[in-house]
C-alpha cells in the first residue's frame, strides 16, 4: 500500500494505516508526490530555476543601465531562493525570506517581468506547512518590503515610476493568488491530519475499553469461581474427613451422600455461571443466577460437622444484587471458619436487616493467629470488590483473641442493579 504524506503521528502506540482503513490518495501524481516528497521538491526546485533565468537573461538584454554587480547579485539571489525550495517543507519561512530577496533587490525591466516562481512556491509551502497566520504575516511584510523597494526604485529613477508601480503591483496580486491556494490547501491538509488523529485516538481508546473489559470480566470470572469452588471443595473435603474418620457406616453414608449433594450442587452453580457468561446481552447479572439461600449454605456446613447458628432481625428485603452479596459474605465466611478455625465451639452467623442497609456477620472462635484478615487471600479480596460494588463496606480480622470476624454493611436502596 502507498505511503501517505506526513500521516504518521508520533507514539509508538499509534494505530497504522491499514487499521485505520485510509482511501488511498487519487490521481498518480498526487501518489507520486506521498511516495518520493524530497524527489518532487528536488523537481519543483529545478523547474523555479528553469522558469526563473530566462526572467535574469532578459533583464540584461534590456535597454534599462543595469550594473554587472546587480546582475551577478540577481542571477545568485534567484538560485539561492530555487535551492532553497528543496527545504520548502521543513523551514518554510526561511526558505520564503531567501526566496523573496530577489523580488526585493532585483530591478524590473521596463517590459514589467516578473521575478520567477521562487517565492510564490515558497509562500504557498508557508501557508501549507507552517500554518494560515505565518502567510498572511508574511505576505504582509513581502507587500511592505515591496513597497519600499518600489517606492526608492522610482525616487532613483523617476521616470520608471509607473512600469515600477505595474510589476509591484502585479507582484504583489501574485504573490495574494499563491497565498490563497496555500491557505486553502493547508487548511484542507490540518483538516484531514485532525481527522485521522482523532481517528487514532479513537482506536487507541477501543483498544484500552477493550483491555480494561476483558481485565473486569477476567476479575469476575475469577471472583465467582471462587466464591463457587473454594466453599463446595471445602465442605467436601471436611464431609471427606469426616466419612474417613467414622466406623458408622450410617453415618459415613450420610457423609457421602452429602458430599455428592454439595458436589451436585456447585456442578448446578457452575452450569448457572456458564450460562450467564455465554448471554450476548451486555447488561449480564453479577453472579449465577441459580445461586443457593444462605439456609442452604448453613445446611451444608453443618453437614460437614461445622456448629453454624444463624439469627435473623428485620425483614429480609433487598435487591438482588445485595442478596448475592449476602450470599458470598455468609460462604466465605464460612469457608474461612471451616478451613482455618481450630475446633471452634461456635460459628455464628447474624443477618440484620435494617431501613436502608443489611449487616451480615460471620463470627467464630478457635481462630489461629495468622488467619486471614482484610485484604488477604482472593475470597476477602472478591468480596471487598462486591462490596465496592453495590455501595457498601467490609471488614475481616481478629477482633480478640481467639476470635475472627467477617463483618459487611450493604446498602439495600440505591444499588447498582437494582
Amino acid at each position: 500500500m502507498p505511503a501517505r504524506p506526513e500521516l504518521v503521528l508520533a507514539g509508538s502506540n499509534s494505530p497504522s494505516e491499514d487499521e485505520l482503513a485510509l482511501p488511498r490518495p487519487p490521481g498518480v501524481i498526487r501518489r507520486f508526490w506521498a511516495r518520493h516528497p524530497l524527489l518532487t521538491d528536488i523537481l519543483i526546485a529545478v523547474l523555479a530555476l528553469l522558469l526563473t533565468l530566462p526572467s535574469v537573461t532578459l533583464r540584461s538584454a534590456t535597454d534599462a543601465p543595469i550594473a554587472l554587480w546587480s546582475l551577478i547579485l540577481t542571477g545568485i539571489l534567484s538560485v539561492l531562493g530555487c535551492v532553497a525550495l528543496v527545504w520548502r517543507r521543513r523551514w518554510p519561512l526561511a526558505v520564503f525570506v531567501i526566496a523573496f530577496l530577489s523580488s526585493i533587490v532585483v530591478t524590473p525591466d521596463v517590459n514589467g517581468t516578473v521575478s520567477g516562481p521562487a517565492a510564490l512556491i515558497a509562500l504557498y509551502s508557508v501557508a501549507v506547512y507552517r500554518g494560515s497566520r505565518a502567510c498572511w504575516t508574511a505576505l504582509g511584510l513581502g507587500t511592505a518590503a515591496l513597497a519600499l523597494s518600489c517606492g526608492a526604485l522610482i525616487w532613483i529613477d523617476p521616470s520608471s515610476a509607473i512600469a515600477q508601480i505595474n510589476v509591484t503591483v502585479a507582484t504583489i496580486v501574485v504573490l495574494l493568488i499563491a497565498a490563497l491556494a496555500g491557505v486553502n490547501v493547508g487548511n484542507r491538509r490540518r483538516y484531514l491530519l485532525a481527522l485521522i488523529d482523532r481517528s487514532r485516538q479513537l482506536l487507541i481508546e477501543r483498544d484500552q475499553q477493550a483491555r480494561l473489559a476483558a481485565a473486569e470480566e477476567r476479575t469476575r470470572i475469577a471472583r465467582e469461581m471462587h466464591d463457587i469452588v473454594s466453599h463446595s471443595l471445602t465442605v467436601v473435603v471436611a464431609l471427606a474427613e469426616g466419612a474417613t474418620a467414622t466406623r458408622d457406616p450410617v453415618r459415613s453414608a450420610e457423609a457421602t451422600r452429602a458430599i455428592a449433594d454439595t458436589a451436585r450442587g456447585a456442578l448446578a452453580e457452575m452450569r448457572d455461571m456458564l450460562g450467564v457468561l455465554r448471554e450476548e446481552s451486555p447488561l449480564v447479572p453479577l453472579g449465577p443466577t441459580g445461586a443457593a439461600s444462605v439456609h442452604d449454605i448453613i445446611e451444608a456446613a453443618r453437614a460437614a460437622g461445622a456448629p453454624v447458628t444463624l439469627s435473623t432481625s428485620g425483614t429480609p428485603d433487598a435487591p438482588a444484587a445485595v442478596r448475592l452479596a449476602v450470599l458470598r459474605v455468609v460462604r466465605e465466611g464460612l469457608t474461612n471458619a471451616i478451613r482455618y478455625a481450630r475446633d471452634p465451639s461456635y460459628i455464628r452467623v447474624i443477618l440484620d436487616y435494617r431501613a436502608g442497609t443489611v449487616e451480615v456477620t460471620v463470627e467464630n472462635d478457635g481462630a489461629p493467629a495468622d488467619a486471614p484478615s482484610e485484604g488477604a487471600g482472593l475470597g476477602l479480596q472478591g468480596l471487598q470488590e462486591r462490596a465496592d460494588h453495590v455501595g457498601g463496606t467490609m471488614e475481616a480480622g481478629m477482633i480478640r483473641a481467639g476470635v475472627w470476624r467477617l463483618w459487611a454493611s450493604l446498602p439495600t436502596e440505591g444499588t447498582p442493579g437494582d
